[in-house]
């Protein structure tokens, strides 16, 4: 390997580690603020509104937010996030209360959204194009490190410190990224003057592409389903009695399960095709919601969040790859910000929605509704491949 191949790598590398720190604010805060709110005294339409709060802005702002790397660079995009997830973070720490979990959901939410997009545009041009799936794969990977260790320490900290303690802890760790970003670290792939001006045709001429809608709705399921997961787990364990580590237990299998299915992704691209990989997804991930309901051992929580996660873990690398290789020349950006728009607003609504049912029919109604939507979705996919 040459030396500007093994620069290139470690600057790789040290990007994921960013990333990695703040999406530990991210799944921490979610569970975090779950039960926090819970401890408050609020419904599960209140929890399920704080939750679709993280999506909110997102939803609005995604597309816009890649057209600003697009055109600036990566750089400043996610310094800009992590300095908001940082303060997102210590608010309820300096501001205790149900009220301030309002903003903190709404800042922490757009600001992992800008740091996200942009280190999806860089990932995408680190390496040759034969190497974006493996990168992705690699980055995903990471965000199974922080979706695993998030909850735990978030769980952890609850149990034998405080909600506050939580939080402050949690607004400490984007400081990292905010210092190494400031300071010009890591090597971030050169921007191009170019991609000011990409092709016209707006978002319509992106979703017009029938290949990319397909990943788009796909996605938007998997995703639903992916959020859906982290919205209920504190509920359901809240309901029959589970202490805040032992949820963030469960919460952690699910993100060992995306980790050890995404050291597998190079073997399993190699024998079978992005739209084989979705289907298995959809229907395996539908499957294991139908099964939710007759569960309320902490041992059978893990194993079917456990295997939930080794369907939905499977998804995310083969969708973003599937994703650069369609997006038009200099409009990778604003692809990711699209696909991250229909991603929070599916986010967004999902536990507004399924916290209304949770609040009058149960919670039961709600993972069928679920299961029974991937398992349509896989159909379709399956009809289409």
């Amino acid at each position: 390997m040459s030396r500007l191949a093994k620069g290139r790598r470690h600057a790789f590398v040290a990007l994921i580690s960013l990333g990695i720190l703040n999406h530990m604010v991210m799944a921490g805060s979610r569970v975090t603020v779950s039960l926090y709110a819970l401890s408050q005294g609020a419904t599960p339409l209140v929890v399920g509104i704080l939750t679709g709060l993280y999506a909110f802005l997102p939803m609005l702002l995604a597309v816009a937010a890649g057209r600003l790397s697009d055109r600036i660079g990566v750089r400043r995009p996610m310094l800009v996030g992590s300095c908001g997830i940082a303060l997102g973070a210590a608010l309820p720490w300096l501001w205790p209360g149900l009220v301030s979990l309002y903003f903190t959901t709404s800042l922490i939410g757009a600001s992992f959204m800008l740091f996200q997009v942009a280190t999806q545009n860089a990932t995408g041009d680190f390496g040759e194009p034969s190497e974006r799936a493996k990168n992705f794969s690699l980055l995903a990977l990471g965000y199974s490190i922080s979706g695993f260790c998030g909850p735990l320490l978030a769980g952890f900290l609850i149990d034998h410190a405080s909600f506050g303690a939580t939080f402050g802890v949690l607004s400490l760790l984007p400081l990292v990224p905010v210092i190494a970003l400031a300071r010009g670290a890591p090597a971030l792939p050169a921007h191009h003057p170019q991609r000011a001006h990409p092709a016209g045709g707006g978002v319509v001429a992106l979703l017009s592409n029938r290949r990319m809608r397909r990943v788009f709705v796909v996605n938007g399921l998997l995703s639903m389903a992916w959020d859906l997961h982290t919205f209920f787990i504190p509920i359901y364990g809240a309901r029959i009695g589970l202490s805040a580590s032992r949820i963030g237990v469960i919460l952690a299998s699910f993100a060992a399960a995306t980790f050890a299915v995404r050291l597998l992704m190079p073997r399993i691209a190699r024998r079978f095709s992005e739209f084989e990989v979705l289907t298995a997804a959809l229907f395996v991930a539908g499957l294991a919601y139908t099964i939710f309901p007759f569960v309320d051992r902490v041992g059978s929580l893990m194993m079917l969040s456990f295997t939930l996660g080794l369907a939905l873990g499977s998804a995310q690398p083969m969708v973003m790859s599937l994703l650069h290789s369609m997006a038009p020349a200099g409009r990778m950006g604003e692809a990711a910000g699209v696909r991250m728009t229909i991603v929070n607003a599916s986010t967004f609504a999902v536990p507004l929605l399924f916290g209304a049912v949770g609040s009058t029919l149960g919670l039961a109604p709600m993972f069928w509704s679920v299961g029974a939507a991937l398992a349509g979705g896989g159909v379709l996919t399956r009809r289409r491949v």
